[in-house]
């Protein structure tokens, strides 16, 4: 993600995931306290993976305190010890992270008082492909828009050409080779956790995915289909080599829910407790009442232009360089402008509530 705090910045450009967030609030909570009610523990350890930085990297944080907080005084128990993990991989940008701890400890004693706690928070480096921690010590983990990125790009995609990641054109090899790849890394992300985490602990992962095994054009490889057209006019123009972008495609995978519940049955470890779904805005700082599209088309492009470019910048300047970096997202923005412009299309967003057997 774009690190730091400017304009440009993942922190400042990360509505959508708070949007995601906001929506999932609700069956985080219900789990945590759910685990809370029937394990009692004396310091409860919770891992956030793919915490990224910003405003959201403690924001379900504090919802799950104020939410054990709540519940405390009506069981008449005394509250626990929070020991707080965020992860995310090394690059990440913990520095932005780490300075506003000062900001969230004193709200966190202004919100909840004095009595309750105390909670330490640390961070965690490293891919959660991969073991974070000793065996059996996590009471809940949490992951929100992570796990639909992949651990690599597929192999055998090369005939992929002029997409970044599946289209409508793309062979149907590349929609097996995405899957199959996605059926990998989540079996391991299972199995990692599993070792990770107390017997009966939970896991709650926020994911854009797929209601059905179908792959409707007004999901989120839509957005990126755009992006690809983007790239190709382009290519056209002389402004980006073609071989370059035949060689591009993005480690990312949204699952159907048929996909999530057949590996969690498979892998074994957890229990699949629930499901849920709800769809967003691409621009989710609209207000769409009573309408079917966007009135400032500009505004809305360039927003949810901005929101791609903090997630995909430096995975695009890795391969492509970063002279054609400002020319691709002013275009993009304007094509996202047009589609909004006429129609509303959205994303869907599955949350995966699950129990350690």
């Amino acid at each position: 993600m774009k690190e730091g705090v400017g304009e440009k910045s993942y922190a400042k450009n990360s509505f959508y995931q708070k949007t995601v967030l906001s929506k999932a609030k609700p069956f985080i909570e219900e789990t945590i306290v759910q685990l809370y009610c029937k394990t009692f523990p004396q310091c409860l350890t919770i891992a956030d993976l793919g915490c990224s930085s910003g405003p959201n990297s403690l924001f379900i944080i504090s919802e799950i305190l104020k939410a054990i907080n709540a519940v405390c005084p009506k069981l008449g128990r005394s509250p626990p010890e929070f020991q707080v993990f965020l992860n995310d991989l090394p690059e990440n940008d913990f520095n932005t992270v780490f300075k506003s701890t000062p900001h969230f400890y004193e709200k966190f004693t202004s919100d909840n008082g004095q009595e309750f706690g105390p909670c330490f928070v640390a961070g965690v480096p490293g891919s959660f492909y991969n073991r974070l921690f000793p065996t059996k010590t996590l009471d809940f983990v949490h992951s929100s828009c992570g796990l639909h990125w992949l651990s690599q790009v597929p192999q055998g995609i090369d005939n992929n050409k002029g997409n970044v990641y599946l289209a409508r054109t793309s062979p149907s090899n590349v929609y097996e080779a995405y899957s199959e790849q996605f059926n990998r890394d989540f079996s391991v992300f299972l199995s990692m956790r599993s070792k990770e985490m107390i017997v009966g602990g939970c896991m709650v992962i926020t994911v854009i995915g797929r209601r059905n095994l179908d792959l409707p054009s007004k999901d989120y490889r839509y957005y990126l289909e755009v992006f690809s057209k983007t790239l190709r006019d382009m290519v056209s123009e002389g402004l980006i080599e073609e071989a370059k972008l035949n060689s591009f495609n993005l480690p990312y995978y949204t699952p159907s829910i048929k996909e999530v519940q057949t590996i969690i049955q498979s892998e074994g470890s957890f229990v699949l407790d629930r499901v849920e779904t709800f769809d967003n805005d691409w621009d989710t700082s609209e207000d769409y009442v009573n309408r079917d599209f966007v009135h400032d088309k500009i505004k809305s492009g360039e927003l949810v232009a901005k929101g791609l470019r903090a997630v995909v910048e430096h995975i695009f300047v890795s391969h492509f360089g970063d002279s054609a970096l400002e020319d691709l997202f002013c275009r993009y923005a304007k094509d996202v402008g047009e589609i909004l412009a006429k129609e509303r299309p959205q994303t869907t967003t599955l949350v995966i509530c699950m129990t350690k057997n």
